[in-house]
């Protein structure tokens, strides 16, 4: 049986502000398995965005323990977390936030520069990702000369360079109209399955959450519900 990709055990988070202390994330528990995709929905403010980037270790939990590939995180040094997070996670956000003076190839070219891929096998990785997401015809294109789905494709693409165990998607689809939405939820969805990869993805679209494989509840900081198929 396939270990877990991401599991969270018992997370707690807490923002001390000047009025009082904001519990935002109360003993969060979560696993993910290899090529499941889970919708995580909840209200606005209800720690949703928290919940990523812990898990995604752009934050320390205040205690809990974040395991990528079953290799606990919390007390790694800075620079093994960075790594970590650069070898086995992709992000995408509401906003593409695509390098304006890049064109879509080179935005998918240049993570893998950066964790050492040769050019030719960057360029090669990401004109496979751009075939799949049907953007072959638009690789030279810049953010600006592509619609707003065109542009959400390709920041996929970005996040799955690197081939990374876990995607963590917050509101992928927030910014586009239903049809777009749709259409760029399904490339997400097909694109980690051929990967293998796992995915947590926060949305308020429910038309979205309910093509996910489970979903999960959050409110209050907490796990409050899960749901499938």
């Amino acid at each position: 049986m396939s270990e877990p990709v991401l599991e969270l055990r018992n997370i707690e988070r807490t923002y001390v502000t000047e009025a009082d202390e904001l519990h935002v994330l109360r003993g969060v528990n979560l696993v993910l398995m290899p090529g499941e995709i889970v919708g995580l929905v909840g209200p606005s403010g209800s720690g949703k965005s928290s919940l990523l980037h812990a898990a995604g270790l752009l934050e320390r939990p205040d205690s809990g323990e974040v395991l990528i590939g079953g290799v606990p995180t919390r007390d790694m040094p800075d620079r093994l977390r960075t790594a970590v997070r650069r070898r086995d996670i992709g992000f995408v956000y509401q906003f593409h936030h695509l390098l304006p003076e890049f064109d879509a190839r080179e935005n998918i070219v240049l993570p893998q520069l950066i964790a050492g891929v040769s050019q030719r096998r960057a360029v090669e990785r990401a004109d496979h990702l751009l075939a799949m997401l049907g953007l072959s015809e638009r690789a030279c294109h810049q953010p600006a000369q592509l619609s707003g789905g065109e542009q959400q494709r390709v920041a996929i693409a970005r996040a799955l360079a690197n081939s990374p165990r876990v995607l963590l998607a917050d509101e992928p689809t927030g910014n586009l109209d239903p049809a777009t939405s749709s259409t760029v939820f399904e490339a997400l969805r097909n694109t980690v399955r051929e990967q293998g990869a796992a995915a947590l993805v926060a949305t308020h679209n429910h038309d979205i959450a309910e093509r996910m494989d489970r979903v999960v509840t959050f409110a209050d900081g907490q796990l409050t519900a899960y749901t499938g198929p």
